[in-house]
């Protein structure tokens, strides 16, 4: 049975992991302010330099893949050549591109998923290893030259909080690598956390707002370019796993190479939407879903759009960067997955079939 209206977040972890954000977000703002964790980025770009390396690549599973390309997208815009590669084909198909010149990163929330332990096994000597990662005792952090640790707490339920938190850390390093992580970045942070708890104060109406206007949910399309297509991907996945409902990402240019077919009334999708490169290419697809009779929730960070159609529901939160955008924007998910679990007669982000930590392929 689902939640009744009123009745205690202490039975809804999910939930409560959605409101613990910007606490979490503001933790691991600190740590990095601290002369700790100036420490550990200090110690990467050392390695770095010592190690005479010429690239990095991210690699993770599920939430962390999807923050490997959210970071791999900023370190190649900083000038800083980095690539994003799914642990599973990296362990398969690609580890001979592993050599004394790359820093692989292995981003994982636990430190223990199946995939990443398997890659620590067989990643050669001469490869230098750093991990991210939310757990200061795991496989991950003791094999890993160094780790940069998020502080986003215990989660139990489907990645909100550690999505975030990770997500914020591989920025900063970015942002620390290109001499970049100063006052005015700083300040964008804090205002990326008091935006997190602006939403997560007002999460009752915005969800019902989008709840409302999508009607009865069964596929969802999400869609995204740039950073925000790790936002998409992290969309379907909660969408799947924290409510079991049907849903996909997609990269916005990639949505008009035949998936803009599926288009018809009844069709719903989601798109985020930051004003950046991409901006106009983006409202132009809203525009023409809408034209197809499909419905559209455009997740924006800007008001003045030409917006003006049924079919379409802006939904604008005040950030911004176009990056931070891509962390801010999730929320607005999270508790639409929240509330359509609870009308499902589902405990929201609650696993059945599987567990927190995925221990084997």
């Amino acid at each position: 049975m689902g939640f009744k209206d009123g009745e205690s977040n202490e039975m809804n972890r999910f939930l409560n992991e959605i409101m613990e954000q910007p606490a979490a977000t503001e933790a691991t703002l600190n740590f990095y302010l601290s002369p700790e964790g100036e420490k550990k980025l200090e110690n990467f770009r050392k390695l770095i330099g010592y190690g005479q390396i010429s690239r990095l690549i991210f690699t993770g599973m599920g939430s962390s893949y999807f923050v490997s390309y959210a970071a791999s997208s900023l370190f190649n815009k900083l000038g800083i050549y980095s690539n994003a590669i799914n642990t599973r084909e990296l362990l398969h198909y690609q580890l001979p591109i592993l050599d004394s010149r790359t820093a692989l990163v292995c981003v994982s929330q636990s430190g223990e998923s199946f995939e990443i332990v398997k890659l620590l096994e067989k990643i050669p000597e001469s490869v230098l290893c750093i991990g991210v990662c939310n757990e200061e005792s795991s496989s991950l952090t003791k094999s890993a030259r160094e780790v940069l640790i998020t502080r986003a707490g215990r989660e139990e339920r489907t990645s909100t909080k550690t999505y975030l938190a990770t997500t914020l850390v591989l920025f900063i390093l970015g942002w620390y690598l290109a001499d970049l992580w100063n006052p005015e970045r700083k300040e964008m942070v804090r205002k990326l956390i008091a935006g997190i708890n602006d939403i997560v104060g007002r999460r009752s109406a915005l969800a019902l707002d989008i709840l409302g206007f999508l009607g009865e949910v069964e596929f969802v399309q999400f869609i995204g370019r740039g950073p925000s297509y790790s936002t998409a991907l992290q969309s379907e996945l909660m969408f799947k796993e924290g409510a079991r409902v049907a849903a996909a990402g997609a990269l916005g240019g990639e949505f008009r190479h035949g998936p803009m077919e599926m288009v018809k009334p009844g069709f719903k999708s989601i798109l985020f939407a930051a004003e950046g490169k991409t901006y106009s290419q983006s409202v132009k697809m809203a525009k023409d879903i809408a034209k197809y009779h499909g419905k559209v929730v455009i997740i924006t960070n800007k008001d003045n759009h030409g917006i003006s159609d049924s079919k379409i529901l802006p939904v604008v939160i005040d950030q911004p960067d176009e990056y931070l955008f891509s962390i801010q924007s999730i929320v607005p998910v999270q508790l639409l997955v929240n509330d359509l679990a609870l009308s499902k007669g589902y405990e929201p982000g609650q696993f059945v079939h599987g567990g927190k930590v995925t221990l084997s392929e």
